[in-house]
């Protein structure tokens, strides 16, 4: 399994980015998979996920409103459209996904050192 991020970018407040991961290895919604962000300073959390098969999605308190997550099942694609974006939303953003891990409950309250497959992250610097 391989997942790759791109998208990242500057950009000002209010701005908008679209994130993609590309999934090699799995196919169709059969994984869940998460968002992560990484902020100056701050512990890796979990932002946004959709849940294996159905598709649930969850989104942190901190980008619900403007942050949306969704799935191309034919490209094994992983988007994460981010509107009306803050400063404080500056971090490196990753997506991962865990063979066994398939709840969005369970992937963004688990340990982020117990998911099996990461990429390696794409930065998006929010600033004027």
């Amino acid at each position: 399994v391989q997942l790759a991020e791109s998208g990242g970018g500057l950009v000002q407040p209010g701005g908008s980015l679209r994130l993609s991961c590309a999934v090699s290895g799995l196919s169709g919604n059969t994984y869940g998979i998460g968002w992560f962000r990484q902020g100056p300073g701050k512990e890796r959390e979990g932002i946004s996920c959709l849940s294996r098969g159905d598709d649930t999605t969850y989104y942190d308190d901190s980008v619900k409103g403007r942050f949306t997550i969704s799935r191309d099942k034919d490209k094994n694609m992983v988007y994460l459209q981010m509107n009306n974006l803050k400063p404080e939303d500056t971090a490196v953003y990753y997506c991962a996904t865990d063979s066994i891990m398939g709840s969005c409950t369970v992937l963004m309250h688990a340990s982020t050192s117990s998911l099996e497959y990461w990429g390696k992250g794409t930065l998006v610097n929010v600033s004027s």
